[in-house]
């Protein structure tokens, strides 16, 4: 796409640190494991949320990533991310090319203990969400959460009648906030300069 490999210097960049843990010293926490769905659209690289339903326990009508709570049947929390996201959206799991980790991340409303991967998905793909679950899907362009660029960051944003000046992201009248937001900027924090950032910013 820009003379190199993107998914190759994903997966280097990533694997070549360590992520930082949160160890689980309080008993309050649950654990949970979500996808950072990277996908390529016309050219374009793009970052899949999902927008969830009015009518789950957690979060709301809020953006975030696929993926969901531990059970004692996975072996793993990527197995947790894989099978949470399959679930939710209809993206098999053998579909999936997991391309590392980020740092693990924590909510502050639910007490979760967010464990999140990162992971090249195809596209276009005959996705079945979960209506329960997730209202709808949306793709933005990953040139959006850029450090500096496009993203529109620290405003002051009301949920729950309580307005705070929080990290946001805004793009087609939806706004990311919270932990999803909080790990998108984590994400490209640890990309940083190792990105063609002007190729990234003009490809639309």
């Amino acid at each position: 796409m820009y003379g190199y490999n993107f998914t190759d210097t994903i997966r280097n960049i990533l694997n070549v640190r360590e992520p930082k843990l949160i160890h689980n010293s309080h008993s309050g926490y649950k654990h949970a494991g979500v996808l950072i769905p990277i996908l390529k659209e016309r050219g374009v690289h793009k970052v899949l949320f999902t927008k969830r339903s009015l009518t789950v326990g957690n979060h709301k009508g809020q953006i975030s990533f696929p993926g969901g709570s531990v059970d004692k049947e996975d072996t793993s929390l990527e197995e947790t991310a894989l099978r949470e996201t399959q679930e939710e959206i209809g993206l098999r799991r053998e579909d999936i090319e997991i391309l590392g980790r980020i740092d693990d991340t924590l909510t502050l409303e639910s007490n979760f203990l967010v464990h999140p991967f990162v992971g090249l998905v195809p596209y276009p793909y005959n996705f079945t969400i979960s209506e329960g679950e997730v209202e709808k899907l949306i793709k933005i362009p990953l040139k959006i959460f850029h450090p500096g660029k496009l993203g529109d960051k620290g405003h002051l944003f009301e949920s729950n009648g309580k307005a705070d000046r929080v990290l946001t992201y805004k793009y087609d009248n939806e706004v990311i906030w919270g932990a999803t937001a909080r790990m998108m900027q984590n994400f490209m924090d640890i990309l940083g300069d190792k990105l063609p950032c002007q190729k990234l910013i003009n490809r639309v």
